[in-house]
């Protein structure tokens, strides 16, 4: 009995050390999220319809979220950044599967937030200026970026990007390639990947490419990046 009393005496010790032991917190990094456009779905109908939203974000760039987060759990890329994840897959210009699906996540996220309801127009004040600069006149910058748009043979991207010296260029990448791999400051992009325009315009990516420009940027926010890239 006396030994069976010890024994339950420890036991009862160990258990209330237990309860009263400090847990150690053990830190799980999130799996990236999906980041919602900053306007509704339907928001930028008739120009960007509900359906092509529901299939381009809710489907394609989900879809990517979801691949890149199994690709590099587990990795020396899972506590990283998604620009760091970006620059480490890019792999000197031979990318990666995680780079593609790293960077079209931040592509999209760039190309949703430089849209809104009620865009296009002319942008004033140091953008404008700029695009004066480096194209002559807003009309010839519009023709250059269609122009690039238009001639990314397959699936890619056109881009505005800003220099540190406060000039503006026009750009194409094909695929998911973006402009920082190659250490420039995009501040407008345009998809043109099939899934971006054929719900709304079938084949026609030149009807796609006009809408965009005259009815879906928003030039205030390509304002806010200049600023930003040019600070």
């Amino acid at each position: 009995m006396a030994r069976s009393s010890f024994a339950t005496g420890q036991r009862l010790q160990m258990q209330a050390r237990r309860a009263t032991a400090p847990r150690q917190s053990v830190v799980v990094k999130a799996a990236l999220e999906l980041k919602a456009p900053p306007y509704e779905l339907d928001a930028l109908e008739p120009h960007m319809s509900k359906n092509t939203m529901e299939f381009h974000w809710g489907k394609h760039h989900r879809t990517y979220v979801n691949n890149m987060n199994k690709q590099i759990e587990g990795t020396e890329l899972q506590d990283k950044s998604l620009e760091e994840i970006i620059m480490a897959s890019w792999n000197c210009g031979s990318p990666t599967p995680v780079f593609n699906n790293a960077a079209q996540i931040w592509n999209h996220t760039f190309f949703w937030e430089g849209m809104a309801p009620n865009g296009g127009g002319t942008p004033s004040g140091a953008l404008g200026a700029a695009i004066d600069a480096a194209f002559g006149s807003f009309d010839e910058f519009k023709t250059q970026f269609a122009a690039a748009g238009a001639t990314q043979f397959g699936s890619g991207w056109a881009w505005l990007v800003a220099n540190s010296d406060g000039t503006v260029e026009v750009l194409k990448t094909p695929n998911a390639v973006c402009p920082m791999v190659e250490g420039k400051t995009a501040i407008l992009t345009m998809d043109v990947w099939e899934h971006a325009y054929y719900l709304d315009f079938q084949n026609a990516r030149p009807a796609y490419i006009n809408t965009y420009m005259d009815k879906l940027v928003s030039w205030d926010a390509v304002a806010e990046r200049y600023a930003a890239a040019t600070a």
